[in-house]
Formats: C-alpha cells, sequence, structure tokens
C-alpha cells in the first residue's frame, strides 16, 4: 500500500480544489497559469503531493485566493522590516492599477471576449473580478496567469451581485455607465475604498442625467437604486462639475453605447482616462481631443467585437519606487516609466537637488502612452522654496502627493505641502512622527514637515489608505532597525508583490507571520 497523504497535504488540496472550482477554471487552465502538468495539479489537489511555499504562492495568486497567508504578499497581517538599507538594482514598473479597474467596468459595455494584457493581480482587481463573477461574467487567467480574458454572458445576473465584493471598491460606482443602457432599474450598493474622507458621487449623478439615469440613494440605505426614465436622442453636451477621474469614466462609458454625438466638457485627460479612451477605440467607439478636457465622443448602439488591450505603465507605481531610493538613499534604476504623467513630480525633485538620469522616450505596448527609464543616484536634498500641492493632470498627480511627504523628510528645511483635495489623507501624514519625523498638522489640509529625519523603527498600524500605508512602509525602510507594519491589506489593493520586488533590491522585509 502506498503512503497515506499527509492531513496538512489534504486541507490544501481541498482548499485549492474549491478555489479553482469557485474561478471556474480547469485542471488544465490552472497548470498553464502556474506553469506546471495538469498531473501535477490533480495530485496537489488530491493531497499526494507535497507543495513548497513557492507554488503555494503562484497558486493562491492564479486563483486570486490566498491558499494560505503564509508569504503571501495580499496577506493582510502585515510585515516585519529590518531597515537602514540601501536598495539597488533595477525595478520594472508594472500596468496601472487605476486602468485596470476603469477597463474591467468598461468590459460590460462589450458583448464580445476583451483579453486585458499583463494585467495587475492586485486585490482592487481581485474585488471587481469577484463582482463580474457574481453576475455571471466568466473570466479567466491565461498566458501564465499574465493576461484576462473576460467573456459577458447574454444576460447579467444583477440579483446575485457579490455586495460584500462591492462594498469594498469605490469602482463599483463605474457600473453605472455600462449599465444604464441595457437595464432600466438596477440595484448598486454604496462605494468603498480608502477612508479619505467624504466622496460624494454627486457628479457622476449629475452626468449620467443626461442618458436619463435617476438614482435614489435614501429609499434603500447602503444602496444605490437606479432607473432609466427616458431615452433622449440627438447630441448631448455634458458639463462636469468636477474634473476628476472615475466621473469622466462614467461619462465615456455612458457615450460609447450611445448611439449619437457626446460632448464632455472639463473631462479629466489623466492616464487611466487616456487607458480607457484607447480600449474604447479599440471597439470601435471614435474619440476626439483624447489627453484634454474636450472629449467628443461618437458611440454605438451595440459593441459585439474581440478585443486585446494592453493598459500603460502605472505613474504611482513609479512614484513610489522613487520615494523608496530617495528615503533610502540608494541609487536604483526604475524602467517603463511613463513619463508625460511624472514630468512635474520629476522638475520638483531636480528642484529639491535630485540627481537622475532619464533615457530616450519609447512607447508602450499600447502604442500610445510614451514610457522612459529613470536612474536614480544619492542626492543631497533641501526643501523646495514654494509649497508642493497637487492638481488635476497636468499638474503634479493627486496620488503622488503623499510620497513628497517622505520624500521633505529627507529634505533639509522645512517644507509646506497642501492637500486640498481629501479631508483626512494629510492627517495620516502625521503618522510618520511614529518613527521620529518631523510633521506638524496645520489643518485637515495643510502640513509643515521639518527635515533631515533621524528615523526610529517603531511598531504601527498602517493607515487605512493606499498611498499612506505605503508612505509609512517606505519610511521603515528607512529607519535602522526593526519595525513591525500592521494591517496592510490596504496596500495589496493597488500594489503587485510590492514587498517581493523591494526585497529583490536588497530590503529586508518579512511577512509578519514568519515572527
Amino acid at each position: 500500500m502506498g503512503k497515506e497523504p499527509a492531513d496538512y497535504m489534504i486541507k490544501i488540496g481541498e482548499l485549492v480544489t474549491r478555489a479553482r472550482i469557485r474561478r471556474n477554471m480547469t485542471q488544465a487552465e490552472l497548470a498553464e497559469a502556474i506553469d506546471t502538468s495538469q498531473s501535477a495539479i490533480n495530485r496537489i489537489e488530491r493531497g499526494k503531493q507535497n507543495v513548497s511555499l513557492d507554488t503555494i504562492s503562484r497558486i493562491s495568486a492564479a486563483l486570486e485566493t490566498p491558499i494560505l497567508n503564509i508569504a503571501s504578499d495580499t496577506a493582510p497581517q502585515g510585515y516585519v522590516i529590518n531597515g537602514g538599507r540601501k536598495l539597488h538594482g533595477k525595478v520594472t514598473i508594472n500596468t496601472s492599477k487605476n486602468a485596470a479597474v476603469a477597463l474591467l467596468c468598461a468590459s460590460l459595455l462589450n458583448r464580445g471576449k476583451t483579453r486585458l494584457i499583463h494585467l495587475a493581480h492586485i486585490e482592487e482587481v481581485n474585488r471587481i473580478i469577484e463582482v463580474l463573477n457574481s453576475i455571471g461574467v466568466k473570466t479567466h487567467w491565461v498566458n501564465k496567469g499574465r493576461d484576462l480574458e473576460i467573456v459577458p454572458p447574454k444576460k447579467l445576473d444583477l440579483l446575485n451581485l457579490d455586495i460584500e465584493a462591492a462594498r469594498r471598491t469605490r469602482s463599483i460606482v463605474m457600473f453605472m455607465g455600462p449599465l444604464l443602457h441595457r437595464y432600466k432599474m438596477f440595484t448598486l450598493p454604496y462605494a468603498g475604498g480608502c477612508s479619505l474622507g467624504s466622496r460624494t458621487v454627486e457628479p457622476h449623478l449629475r452626468a449620467l442625467e443626461h442618458y436619463g439615469l435617476r438614482v435614489d440613494a435614501t429609499r434603500n440605505p447602503g444602496f444605490y437604486e437606479a432607473e432609466v426614465r427616458y431615452k433622449e436622442t440627438g447630441d448631448k453636451k455634458i458639463v462636469l462639475i468636477e474634473r476628476g477621474d472615475t466621473v469622466t469614466e462614467n461619462a465615456l462609458m455612458a457615450a460609447a453605447l450611445y448611439p449619437g454625438k457626446t460632448q464632455i466638457v472639463g473631462a479629466s485627460p489623466n492616464y487611466m482616462v487616456q487607458d480607457l479612451c484607447f480600449y474604447l477605440e479599440k471597439l470601435g467607439v471614435k474619440i476626439e481631443g483624447v489627453g484634454t478636457t474636450n472629449l467628443t465622443v461618437y458611440g454605438l448602439e451595440d459593441i459585439n467585437c474581440e478585443v486585446d488591450y494592453a493598459p500603460s505603465e502605472d505613474p504611482i507605481e513609479s512614484m513610489s519606487f522613487l520615494a523608496a531610493g530617495i528615503a533610502t538613499h540608494s541609487e536604483i534604476e526604475i524602467l517603463r516609466v511613463p513619463i508625460e504623467f511624472l514630468e512635474i513630480e520629476l522638475e520638483v525633485l531636480r528642484s529639491m537637488g535630485q540627481d537622475m538620469e532619464v533615457s530616450p522616450e519609447y512607447f508602450a505596448e499600447n502604442g500610445r502612452t510614451r514610457l522612459v527609464d529613470i536612474r536614480l543616484f544619492e542626492s543631497d536634498l533641501k526643501a523646495p522654496i514654494d509649497k508642493i500641492h497637487p492638481m488635476p493632470f497636468p499638474g503634479l498627480n493627486i496620488d503622488s502627493l503623499p510620497f513628497f511627504s517622505l520624500i521633505a523628510a529627507t529634505a533639509e528645511g522645512r517644507t509646506l505641502i497642501h492637500d486640498w483635495v481629501f479631508e483626512n489623507r494629510a492627517i495620516y501624514s502625521t503618522e510618520l512622527n511614529k518613527l521620529n519625523g518631523k510633521v506638524e498638522l496645520l489643518d485637515a489640509h495643510r502640513i509643515f514637515v521639518n527635515g533631515p529625519t533621524n528615523w526610529r523603527p517603531a511598531d504601527m498600524m498602517a493607515p487605512p489608505a493606499l498611498r499612506p500605508s505605503v508612505v509609512v512602509m517606505l519610511a521603515m525602510l528607512a529607519a535602522p532597525g526593526k519595525s513591525i507594519l500592521r494591517n496592510t491589506y490596504s496596500i495589496a489593493r493597488g500594489y503587485e508583490n510590492f514587498a517581493k520586488r523591494l526585497v529583490a533590491m536588497g530590503a529586508d522585509i518579512r511577512p509578519l507571520t514568519d515572527i
């Protein structure tokens, strides 16, 4: 008789089997995603094969489910960070988080198959995929888990929508634009995401009113009850009351399935909006003014085609690694940086004394977005003369701003940072004080940062917001000694294998479960 499988092997096999079935994947598809054989997957699921932590990690990524929390970059427990080490080497920027979520929502416009190339494996993407799967959309990771195929059903099962997953992402509000042309009535849960203060969806509702959408947010607490009350023909002009990224995307998606001309005034020309425009153009939608604040969309009555689209690289992830190099006084190279969306950030850094080399430009896989490689050198920074504040594109990116609190903490002098967009985010910058930072909170939107900082390790909770959590994590890399960062789910929302990629550059970061 053969040796009986160990209890833990059987348990792992059961977890893998359930997760695979929940993802509508065959054993062969899972094998392809992790670059192994179908027979190996079969043995794992029957509990007859020992599985390394690396294999479990790759299975977890392919199935978008943490089989075990050990050594998983998406596990919410946290990290042990031994700081004070310099980074070295190169890092390649992944495709954009914010473009990914917009494109997943926009895939509902297409009755045919969409394949998104090199899509980011992040928790925000996972949540939207869970919502799509719950309403009948078939999704499959292909090309060894690098690309996502999306096939919608003939009719969406909106009554079965995964409410828990939807509440964990603000992106659910972008379902309104695609759904309003196909359903007279539908219900969506209130949007979630980061804790950055009150962010109203009123600009979305005003924009979509042009297509007959009316939303009641009071009758059923916790839900938006949407109804399309009329269908008007003729040209439309939408003037956005907020130059926001998601409201522009919602208006674009609604315009894409309106068989007429729509002018969108006051549009955001930011990177994720441009990626959405490029995708819609591949679907056959004509768009004039891409990259400007005035878009003209010639929509279609129906979209049914097979399309591949590669979103461009993430400028905010680029900014994250720039901040990591600066905070740790390191020389590193950052590859595939979307330069159009970081030019002002780089100029601010140069004004502070940061030395860098920027390569000649080349195109992203979408053939439209301009990329560069940046070599960052160890530099002595000084506080800028003027305050640092964000503006809608082409200004300094709103999501880049938190990283300047960390950068200012490494510079000599006093820096004023004005975060006028969110009520709570400037407050999170004071978390750096737990690591011996010198951050003065002037009000809910303004801080003074005094540098340079003699960083010290700390044991602390990550702020409940993506970018501020990353800022604290990077400060811990700069602080000599052992720091502990707990509850890091918010980082996994927007970064793929962030800790692992920093470790590859010389950082000492271990999962909290290891201690």
